[in-house]
C-alpha cells in the first residue's frame, strides 16, 4: 500500500498510515467510527471454538482503540463440496455466541467457495473523539500493562505435534476465546496513552510498532512478561512456530537483549505469534496502578503484568532485559 497514496482527510483519526489497529473516522464533536477486518484458518479442531476465538480477535481491534463494537458481518471461506455443512454452521455459531457475548449485532457477510477454511468478521464500532486509544500515544515515564499471559503459538505448534494433551488445547482455546472487554472496561476513563492488542507480531513486533509510532524506546522486563503453563518448557525443547522465527528476524535488529544465550528460550517466546491476545496499554504509573487495581477487583481470569516502561531514546528502540 505504500505505493499507492494514502487517503487523507481531517475526520480521518486513524487509518492506513499509522500502523493502527482499526481505522476511525470522526463524524462530530460526540462520535467516531471505527472498522475493522480480521480473519483466518483453524487454528483449533473444534469448529465452534474456532469461530469464538475468530470473533474474540476480530473484536480486539475495536476494545484496543478504545471502543463499543456494535455491528459485525462474517467473513467466510468453506470448502461446501468437500466437508459438511455442518462444520460451518458450528463455526459460525461459535462466531455468533462471541458477538452476542459483546453486545453486538451480525447484520450479514459474505461467503465464497474454497478449497481451505477461512473465517472472521468485519466490525463496526464507535468512541468519543476525544477518547481514540492510538498506538502512537506512549510517552516517556510509561508503564506498560499486558493483561493476557503470551505463548498461545508455541502450545498451538506443541499440540499440534501431538507433544500436548487436551488440558493444553482446551486452556489455550479458554484464552484466545475470552474477549478484551473487561479490559477494556478497566482501561476506559484511566488516562491511558496508547494501547494495542498483541497478534500475530507477537509481543516485541506489537512493541516495536508504539515505540516507532510514538518515537520513544522502550524497556521490556522479559521476566515480568506472564506466561502460559508449559511454554518455557516447548521453546527449550525447539517446539517454535515459523511465525516466531520470522518475527524473530525482522524485528530484532530493533532489539538490544540482555538475556543470556543466543538460544534463551524467554527470549523467543517475546516473539512468539499471538491469536487474541491481550491489550498493551501504556499509561502514567498511577493510572497502569489504577487498571491493574480493577482488573484484579473484578475477578480477572488471566495474569497480566506490568512489564516495562517508556524511555524518551532512542526512538524506536527496545531494550530487553
Amino acid at each position: 500500500m505504500a505505493d499507492l497514496g494514502a487517503p487523507t482527510d481531517p475526520r480521518l483519526l486513524a487509518g492506513i498510515g499509522g500502523g493502527e489497529d482499526a481505522g476511525v473516522y470522526r463524524f462530530n464533536d460526540e462520535t467516531a467510527l471505527i472498522q475493522t477486518v480480521d480473519f483466518f484458518t483453524p487454528i483449533v479442531d473444534d469448529p465452534y471454538l474456532f469461530g469464538r476465538i475468530a470473533a474474540a480477535n476480530a473484536l480486539s481491534d475495536v476494545y484496543a482503540m478504545g471502543g463499543k463494537p456494535l455491528l459485525a458481518m462474517n467473513l467466510v471461506a468453506f470448502p461446501s463440496k468437500k466437508l459438511d455443512l455442518a462444520i460451518l454452521k458450528e463455526i459460525l455459531r461459535g462466531g455468533l455466541d462471541t458477538l452476542n457475548e459483546a453486545g453486538a449485532l451480525l447484520v450479514g457477510g459474505h461467503s465464497i467457495e474454497d478449497d481451505e477454511i477461512k473465517y472472521g468478521l468485519s466490525l463496526t464500532g464507535t468512541v468519543h473523539p476525544n477518547q481514540v486509544l492510538l498506538n502512537s500515544g506512549a510517552q516517556p515515564g510509561d508503564q506498560l500493562l499486558l493483561t493476557k499471559p503470551i505463548g498461545t503459538g508455541i502450545l498451538a505448534t506443541a499440540i499440534k505435534g501431538g507433544l500436548a494433551g487436551d488440558d493444553t488445547e482446551k486452556m489455550i482455546g479458554r484464552v484466545m476465546a475470552y474477549l478484551n472487554r473487561q479490559a477494556a472496561q478497566a482501561l476506559a476513563g484511566s488516562g491511558a496513552h496508547a494501547c494495542t492488542d498483541i497478534t500475530g507480531f507477537g509481543l516485541i513486533g506489537h512493541l516495536y510498532e508504539m515505540a516507532a509510532a510514538s518515537g520513544v524506546a522502550i524497556e521490556l522486563r522479559a521476566a515480568a512478561v506472564p506466561l502460559l503453563p508449559e511454554v518455557l518448557h516447548f521453546a527449550a525443547m525447539g517446539i517454535i512456530p515459523e511465525g516466531a522465527h520470522n518475527n524473530r528476524c525482522h524485528y530484532r535488529r530493533f532489539v538490544n537483549c540482555a538475556l543470556p544465550g543466543e538460544n534463551d528460550p524467554l527470549e523467543i517466546v517475546m516473539y512468539d505469534p499471538q491469536t487474541s491476545g491481550g491489550l498493551l496499554i501504556a499509561a502514567a504509573p498511577k493510572d497502569i496502578a489504577a487498571i491493574a487495581a480493577r482488573l484484579s477487583v473484578g475477578k480477572y481470569p488471566f495474569d497480566f503484568g506490568i512489564i516495562g516502561e517508556v524511555l524518551p531514546a532512542p526512538p524506536g528502540r527496545i531494550s530487553m532485559v
